[in-house]
């Protein structure tokens, strides 16, 4: 059985966070849900040079399926 890895996407949003769009994926690949949820607030930071007025994180699965997570969002000023 194959395992099932995680990677952290960092969006990109408009101001009401209605149109996000993927702006990069942290290279590091996680072996649980959790693990990759850990990691949300340290990817945030790292992110605070994207032109977008919210930046948000999310787990997804390796090969773009969606995780079962909440989104974490950071605003910066910008």
């Amino acid at each position: 059985m194959d395992q099932v890895l995680y990677v952290l996407a960092i969006m990109g949003c408009n101001d009401d966070s209605m149109q996000c769009q993927q702006a990069r994926v942290e290279p590091v690949h996680y072996t649980s849900i959790a693990a990759c949820q850990e990691a949300m607030s340290g990817a945030l930071e790292r992110s605070t040079d994207l032109a977008y007025p919210v930046i948000s994180a999310t787990c997804q699965r390796k090969g773009n399926l969606t995780a079962d997570a909440q989104p974490q969002r950071a605003r910066h000023g910008g």
